[in-house]
């Protein structure tokens, strides 16, 4: 189920005249007449011959332009690739668009296992950025081709070329980089899995496998146990599926950890609707609808695998939407885990409903801090597009979570959580309805989360809810180091704020 090809990822010097590779990866500045090669690895006559030679075929260096040429005297590659950089010098260049170049290399080169990548890469930062970028752009989702059309390799190995390969410190950061390489890959595998192949069960499954090489702990709720327990969120949304749903728990523990993180992450296998059935057309992205829980759980292996010094636990909440016999109807009303009640006005709104139960069952611990992640609203992608998370909550964390989505690159944007908006989930009949104020859904999606939140000493967990409804699954053109389908988004962003959190 989580497969990918895992990937090595290595340091060289400068001088790449003698290093064999599938092939070479040289990054492409914009310039008025032309393009030149940044940090280019060749004299300087054999640079102007390879500039008119690119700038006869009308290269032009723009973000996720790659052009391939024969390879040169001065070097043994079978091919040059050349990657757009987007900007005109390098001192426009930032490590995001660095990270991006590299990446978009490393996703679009086709029959390639080994290349060299001979990038601007000068500083401890900008190697980091190129081998992060390799290693988010460097996969393929090939789990159900025949083998016999599987013919093209993926990028297995991948050197770095730098004048600080000698520095001991990019041990770590290549380590970094493939850690968090695997976890956003292994993200995109869960993602990407059919639904048919992928329910409840064999998430959970899954994750216990996937979680034997990692110090983890998992722990899976099935039916029984949920029902035994009130989680009337889970079983409520389960309740129409032949597959019945799932809590998975997932706990990392370091004995010098001083703070506890509790990650919850929306796992619907897949959505239909439920009675409130969507319409047909597009409804097969719906297998996407676990895209939290997928990001959670890659998360925590993160940050087990990293040996982060930071307590984690992970709450997968796991459930199949469908219009069975014993599905939810609208106005039914469902006793949630820890006693509240919810009208059910839309089965459509069933993410918030499991959600609600593991935010009960995360804050029963006592976190320091809770985090939650769901592919929850299309009111999401209205407000900010297909590539911008929305963060809500309390302002300390939802800042810090933004301040983590700059430095790794990804994209977020804060938003407010309306105090308006919170009578519009009044129930005639319940303590709560699943349903509110249309406009601004987002935010009022993000207001009924805010209800399960608990308290420690009268005063909430300090808490933020990530909406990725668009980031999380790409139906567009890939770009970057962003293929098409399921993405990896808020895996980055996650594990650089629980770095943070443990100093």
């Amino acid at each position: 189920m989580i497969n990918s090809n895992d990937l090595k990822l290595t340091v060289i010097g400068t001088d790449i005249s003698r290093q064999g590779s599938d092939a070479l990866v040289l990054g492409l500045f914009k310039q008025e007449n032309g393009v030149a090669i940044a940090a280019s690895p060749f004299s300087a006559e054999m640079t102007r011959a390879v500039e008119a030679s690119l700038a006869s075929i009308n290269a032009t260096g723009k973000a996720d332009e790659l052009l391939l040429l024969p390879p040169v005297a001065e070097t043994k590659a079978k091919v040059m690739a050349f990657t757009g950089l987007g900007v005109a010098d390098d001192a426009s260049l930032d490590d995001e668009l660095l990270r991006r170049a590299a990446g978009s290399a490393a996703r679009q080169l086709s029959n390639v296992s080994t290349a060299v990548f001979s990038l601007p890469a000068e500083t401890t930062a900008r190697v980091s950025a190129v081998a992060e970028g390799i290693a988010l752009g460097a996969y393929r989702y090939e789990n159900y081709r025949a083998a016999s059309k599987s013919s093209k390799p993926t990028l297995s190995e991948a050197q770095i070329a730098t004048e600080r390969s000698a520095d001991k410190d990019l041990v770590e950061v290549l380590k970094h980089a493939a850690a968090i390489g695997r976890a956003v890959r292994g993200t995109r595998d869960l993602i990407n899995a059919p639904a048919n192949e992928l329910y409840p069960e064999s998430f959970a499954s899954a994750v216990k496998e996937y979680a034997k090489s990692l110090p983890l702990k998992v722990t899976v709720y099935d039916e029984k146990k949920l029902a035994k327990d009130g989680f009337g969120g889970l079983l409520g949304v389960g309740g129409g599926s032949n597959r019945p749903p799932r809590l998975v728990k997932v706990e990392y523990a370091p004995a010098k950890a001083a703070k506890h993180l509790a990650l919850v992450g929306k796992g619907i296998t897949f959505d239909t609707g439920g009675i409130s059935i969507k319409p047909a057309s597009g409804m097969h992205a719906m297998k996407s609808d676990m895209s939290g829980a997928a990001a959670v759980f890659q998360s925590i292996c993160a940050v087990a695998e990293l040996g982060l010094d930071v307590k984690v636990t992970a709450w997968l909440c796991l459930a199949e939407n469908m219009p069975g016999g014993k599905a939810t109807r609208p106005g039914d009303v469902i006793t949630m885990y820890g006693g509240k009640t919810v009208e059910v006005l839309n089965t459509d709104a069933e993410g918030r409903l499991v959600m609600g139960d593991g935010l009960v069952a995360a804050s029963e611990e006592h976190p320091d801090v809770v985090i939650d992640i769901a592919t929850l609203t299309g009111a999401q992608m209205l407000a900010l597009g297909l590539r911008t998370a929305g963060v809500m909550g309390t302002e300390s964390v939802r800042d810090a979570l933004i301040e983590a989505s700059n430095t790794v690159g990804e994209l977020a944007w804060p938003m407010p959580i309306p105090e308006q908006l919170r009578p519009s989930l009044d129930s005639e009949v319940a303590d709560l309805a699943n349903i509110g104020e249309r406009m601004g859904g987002m935010m009022t999606a993000a207001a009924f989360l805010q209800e399960f939140v608990g308290e420690v000493d009268g005063q909430q967990i300090p808490w933020a809810h990530i909406d990725f409804a668009g980031p999380a699954f790409n139906e567009g053109s890939a770009w970057g180091y962003t293929p098409k389908n399921g993405t990896g988004s808020q895996v980055r962003t996650l594990v650089q704020y629980a770095a943070t959190l443990a100093g």
